[in-house]
């Protein structure tokens, strides 16, 4: 039986629309930031945004994401290149 590791996103609210799908094709042929995981199986357990500059939801997402079994929170790369707006 493999390891799953559970899995959160969070994504910058300039991009809240974003349905996702570069991070979730990253994550799910393990590519870039989730090439660490190439021998654990990847479930994704929260998906949201930092709720807008400057970051009102930020504490709360993770809190959040773990109180519902998150292990691992990775940042979207439209957050990390694209903050500060």
């Amino acid at each position: 039986m493999s390891k799953v590791t559970k899995i959160g996103i969070i994504i910058c609210d300039r991009y809240r629309r974003c349905a996702g799908g570069k991070c979730l094709r990253a994550m799910r042929n393990k590519e870039g930031a989730f090439s660490i995981y190439q021998d654990t199986e990847l479930e994704l357990v929260g998906y949201t945004t930092c709720d807008g500059c400057p970051g009102g939801n930020i504490e709360y997402a993770g809190d959040e994401m773990v109180k519902n079994g998150v292990q691992v929170i990775h940042l979207a790369t439209g957050l990390i290149v694209g903050y500060p707006p």
